[in-house]
């Protein structure tokens, strides 16, 4: 099973070096991390997950190159396990994983960790596999070349959330514990999420806020009610959910926040901007 680039040429370079250079701009640019880092070759397990952002490059890229770097800096694990909300309403179930085969990107192609895949969905009451609902979703295929950027040595582990909600996110979290302790190798945890969309830059502020402060705080009960009842469109709070539950149980209890900015600050619009966040889960 392959599963072929679906923004490719759009969301980011399809030619290999122009994408490289891209890359390499989202560290160096002024509102980047400042620096490229340098991938630490051995895997400090302290550090249990990311948030990312996921859009276009030019727009987010700067952002996510702050959660990248505290990952290569941290080392990489054998399997990265990468949650992401369904932007597309493709496939079915709750869960949807992808649990073979590998994951084609400019830069080369990443192996699914097949083994994880099928102690994951054995462990879960919601998780199945399900391909349709990978086939054009943009926001794990995004994440894959920062990794590549850095390493051809690791696999993947691909889940979109369909169904976003507390007992998905439980369930997700203590399935990826459960699973990590029949296993020999180790995972780091990535949720590809944005933030607030097509609101003012005001009102974006405001609300990204809310969430930050809640995803900071470690408090994913109080993140589910703030996006429903301020009706705050971060498209994937399940996936951050499920990580502050997962990074709660392994010790976690605080996230630090590293970046927050906007569509805006890049187009100099901010009549309608898309909020972009990057963050860490890390224990003492």
């Amino acid at each position: 099973m392959l599963r072929k680039p679906a923004v490719a040429g759009s969301f980011y370079y399809s030619n290999p070096g122009d994408l490289e250079e891209s890359i390499e701009y989202s560290f160096l640019c002024e509102s980047g991390v400042g620096s490229i880092p340098k991938l630490n070759k051995s895997f400090n397990s302290n550090l249990k997950g990311i948030m990312v952002p996921h859009a276009g490059y030019i727009y987010s890229g700067p952002v996510a190159s702050y959660s990248f770097s505290k990952l290569v800096e941290n080392g990489f694990p054998d399997t990265f396990i990468i949650l992401c909300p369904n932007h597309t309403c493709f496939g079915s179930g709750y869960v949807s994983v992808f649990d073979e085969g590998m994951w084609e990107t400019p830069l080369g192609n990443v192996e699914v960790d097949s083994d994880l895949a099928d102690i994951f969905i054995k462990n879960s009451k919601y998780a199945d596999v399900d391909y349709q609902a990978h086939y054009r979703e943009h926001s794990i295929e995004v994440e894959l070349p920062f990794l590549q950027y850095f390493s051809d040595d690791f696999k993947i582990l691909p889940i979109c959330i369909n169904v976003q909600n507390l007992q998905t996110s439980l369930d997700i979290a203590d399935s990826i514990r459960e699973s990590v302790e029949e296993i020999s190798s180790s995972i780091l945890l990535i949720s590809s999420t944005d933030l607030s969309h097509f609101l003012s830059q005001d009102t974006t502020l405001i609300k990204d806020e809310m969430v930050l402060n809640d995803i900071a705080n470690m408090n994913h009960e109080k993140l589910l009610d703030d996006v429903s009842k301020y009706n705050i469109t971060m498209c994937g709070y399940g996936t951050v959910a499920s990580n502050i539950i997962y990074s709660k149980e392994c010790g976690v209890s605080k996230a630090d926040i590293l970046k927050h900015q906007t569509s805006g600050d890049v187009s100099g619009d901010y009549s309608s901007v898309v909020g972009y966040g990057a963050g860490v889960f890390k224990s003492d």
